[in-house]
């Protein structure tokens, strides 16, 4: 019980639900891993060569954005190339301006040379999928309105290049960059395009467990748990996890080779709990003769990029960290 209220659902603590429907996302496991949790303010001056800005693109819905700027001069007027990130966390928590992301996406558009548009997603159980799908889309409407001179936004306008867009996202940050590229693909983003897309770890999943949900280890960045409780909360309601969002490769899905999609780098751990079902997507992608390829990190367990304390203490988490975001940073100047 809390102030009267009971708890009718805890997921791994990172989230309560409560039986007046309300949420709290309060961490409550060990407190020394709590600042991975914890917002970083913007700033506009350039702080270690990158400025951070917020900014609300839907005065409607108040959807807002952060965006990362590096300080890098272009010779020969050059532009910076765009990557839109979709924030992992079941749907459910996590935000754009937590410490972790910020870590993240402030060196990885000093190494990659690009702009970076982090979206602050509407999350479940207050606004179930596809809510995050379409907050997704939105950023590349939003990025067109900015294209097509219809909306002022300077570190844009002034920097970007828009034929090379590139979608980026972790965990189920992941399955957005499938769900928005497919819908990308139907619609006339002009004269923005869709360079590629980027799924680092994606949530995809079935209903039948794989083996490697059985098998693999757990770690704090996804328990089974926390697969099963965030997605019973996130998925629309009386869908199972091979709904089209989390299972693109299964029968519920569009076929994929009827889907205009971008290159794709698929990254995946070689630890993860979800390697198998990631791996049923690439060989379904290829078979669909779509261009895909894959980075593995090998040893490496589910988001392990994002724990800054191991980051820290292990070198070999540092260097698997360093390798796989040179190969994104590689993916993206080559497209």
């Amino acid at each position: 019980m809390t102030n009267g209220k009971s708890i009718v659902l805890d997921v791994s603590g990172w989230l309560r639900l409560f039986d007046d429907g309300s949420v709290d996302r309060t961490w409550t496991g060990p407190p020394e891993v709590k600042f991975v949790a914890e917002s970083v303010p913007p700033h506009d001056d350039f702080i270690d060569g990158v400025a951070v800005r917020d900014l609300v693109i839907d005065r409607e819905s108040g959807l807002c954005v952060r965006i990362y700027l590096p300080e890098v001069k272009c010779s020969g007027g050059e532009k910076l190339p765009v990557v839109v990130h979709f924030h992992g966390g079941g749907f459910c928590i996590s935000e754009a301006d937590w410490f972790m992301y910020y870590h993240t996406y402030t060196d990885l558009v000093k190494s990659a040379e690009a702009i970076c548009v982090s979206v602050y997603l509407r999350r479940a159980p207050e606004h179930r999928l596809p809510a995050a799908v379409d907050d997704g889309f939105s950023a590349l409407r939003w990025l067109q309105s900015v294209a097509l001179g219809h909306e002022i936004e300077p570190w844009i306008t002034e920097n970007a290049d828009f034929n090379r867009v590139f979608l980026i996202g972790d965990s189920s940050g992941g399955n957005l960059v499938h769900s928005v590229a497919a819908l990308a693909g139907e619609a006339d983003l002009a004269p923005v395009k869709l360079a590629g897309g980027i799924p680092i770890h994606p949530g995809f999943v079935r209903s039948e467990r794989s083996k490697s949900e059985i098998e693999n280890p757990q770690s704090p960045f996804l328990t089974l748990d926390m697969v099963d409780k965030f997605l019973s909360l996130a998925l629309p309601e009386g869908s199972t996890k091979d709904h089209p969002i989390t299972c693109p490769m299964g029968a519920n899905a569009p076929p994929l080779e009827t889907l205009n999609l971008p290159p794709f780098l698929l990254c995946i751990a070689e630890k993860d709990l979800i390697i198998d079902t990631e791996m049923e997507y690439y060989k379904a992608m290829k078979a669909a003769n779509k261009e895909v390829e894959i980075l593995m990190s090998k040893g490496m367990g589910h988001s392990f990029y994002l724990n800054k304390i191991a980051l820290k203490m292990d070198p070999e988490t540092a260097a698997a960290s360093d390798h796989l975001f040179a190969g994104i940073a590689r993916f993206i100047k080559q497209h």
